[in-house]
Protein backbone atom coordinates (compact mmCIF):
# COMPACT_ATOMS: atom_id res chain seq x y z
CA UNK A 1 0.00 0.00 0.00
CA UNK A 2 1.68 3.25 -1.02
CA UNK A 3 1.88 6.15 1.64
CA UNK A 4 0.01 8.97 1.13
CA UNK A 5 1.71 12.41 2.07
CA UNK A 6 0.39 15.27 4.42
CA UNK A 7 -0.60 18.35 2.52
CA UNK A 8 2.19 20.64 1.24
CA UNK A 9 0.04 23.65 2.77
CA UNK A 10 -1.27 22.87 5.75
CA UNK A 11 0.80 19.60 6.76
CA UNK A 12 -2.61 18.27 7.82
CA UNK A 13 -2.33 14.06 7.71
CA UNK A 14 -5.64 13.74 6.39
CA UNK A 15 -5.26 13.81 2.80
CA UNK A 16 -6.88 11.36 0.23
CA UNK A 17 -6.65 9.91 -3.28
CA UNK A 18 -8.81 11.39 -6.13
CA UNK A 19 -7.99 10.00 -9.18
CA UNK A 20 -4.82 11.25 -10.49
CA UNK A 21 -4.62 13.84 -7.50
CA UNK A 22 -4.27 14.10 -3.75
CA UNK A 23 -6.85 16.15 -1.66
CA UNK A 24 -7.01 17.93 1.80
CA UNK A 25 -10.52 18.26 3.15
CA UNK A 26 -9.02 20.67 5.72
CA UNK A 27 -7.95 23.13 3.40
CA UNK A 28 -9.38 22.21 -0.38
CA UNK A 29 -5.37 22.12 -1.63
CA UNK A 30 -5.03 19.13 -4.43
CA UNK A 31 -2.00 18.92 -5.86
CA UNK A 32 -0.71 16.46 -8.34
CA UNK A 33 1.72 13.65 -7.01
CA UNK A 34 3.84 13.46 -10.31
CA UNK A 35 4.53 17.01 -10.42
CA UNK A 36 7.74 18.36 -9.95
CA UNK A 37 8.05 20.05 -5.88
CA UNK A 38 7.42 23.28 -7.04
CA UNK A 39 6.25 23.80 -3.54
CA UNK A 40 9.68 22.54 -2.24
CA UNK A 41 11.21 25.64 -4.03
CA UNK A 42 10.14 28.35 -1.70
CA UNK A 43 7.07 29.68 -0.11
CA UNK A 44 3.66 29.77 -2.69
CA UNK A 45 0.60 31.61 -1.55
CA UNK A 46 -2.49 31.93 -3.13
CA UNK A 47 -4.85 34.40 -3.33
CA UNK A 48 -8.89 33.64 -3.04
CA UNK A 49 -9.24 33.35 -6.49
CA UNK A 50 -5.57 31.31 -6.79
CA UNK A 51 -3.65 33.81 -8.23
CA UNK A 52 0.07 33.33 -6.69
CA UNK A 53 1.22 36.35 -4.28
CA UNK A 54 5.11 37.26 -4.39
CA UNK A 55 6.57 39.61 -1.63
CA UNK A 56 5.88 43.25 -2.65
CA UNK A 57 2.36 42.77 -4.11
CA UNK A 58 -0.64 44.82 -3.51
CA UNK A 59 -4.01 43.27 -1.94
CA UNK A 60 -7.61 43.78 -1.52
CA UNK A 61 -9.98 42.45 1.29
CA UNK A 62 -12.32 40.73 -0.49
CA UNK A 63 -14.77 40.97 3.06
CA UNK A 64 -14.77 42.97 6.51
CA UNK A 65 -12.51 41.72 9.20
CA UNK A 66 -12.31 42.60 12.60
CA UNK A 67 -9.36 42.56 14.18
CA UNK A 68 -8.38 40.55 17.09
CA UNK A 69 -8.11 42.64 20.32
CA UNK A 70 -9.49 45.59 18.90
CA UNK A 71 -12.94 47.45 17.86
CA UNK A 72 -11.34 48.17 14.55
CA UNK A 73 -13.10 46.65 11.57
CA UNK A 74 -11.31 46.41 8.37
CA UNK A 75 -14.12 47.31 5.67
CA UNK A 76 -13.56 45.11 2.22
CA UNK A 77 -12.20 46.90 -0.45
CA UNK A 78 -9.64 48.03 1.94
CA UNK A 79 -5.90 47.68 -0.03
CA UNK A 80 -2.84 46.98 1.42
CA UNK A 81 0.57 47.60 -0.56
CA UNK A 82 3.87 45.80 -0.44
CA UNK A 83 3.04 42.70 0.99
CA UNK A 84 5.14 40.31 2.62
CA UNK A 85 4.39 36.60 2.81
CA UNK A 86 5.80 34.27 5.83
CA UNK A 87 5.53 30.77 7.08
CA UNK A 88 2.67 30.24 9.37
CA UNK A 89 -1.27 30.41 10.13
CA UNK A 90 -1.31 33.77 8.77
CA UNK A 91 0.67 33.64 5.29
CA UNK A 92 0.71 37.75 4.89
CA UNK A 93 2.30 40.52 6.84
CA UNK A 94 1.25 43.72 6.11
CA UNK A 95 0.45 47.51 6.54
CA UNK A 96 -3.16 49.21 6.30
CA UNK A 97 -4.39 52.20 7.78
CA UNK A 98 -0.92 52.94 9.36
CA UNK A 99 -1.41 49.27 11.46
CA UNK A 100 0.82 46.32 11.23
CA UNK A 101 -1.55 43.22 10.68
CA UNK A 102 -1.08 39.81 9.58
CA UNK A 103 -3.46 37.91 7.35
CA UNK A 104 -4.55 34.63 5.47
CA UNK A 105 -4.94 34.48 2.19
CA UNK A 106 -8.20 33.10 1.60
CA UNK A 107 -9.32 36.69 2.74
CA UNK A 108 -7.83 38.87 0.30
CA UNK A 109 -7.46 38.97 -3.63
CA UNK A 110 -4.01 40.39 -5.93
CA UNK A 111 -5.29 44.22 -6.74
Amino acid sequence: MESIPNCPVCQSKHTYHDGTFYVCPECAHEWDPNEVGASDDGLQVKDSNGNLLADGDDIILIKDLKLKGSSTVLKKGTKAKGIRLVEGDHEIDCKVDGMKIMLKACFVKKA
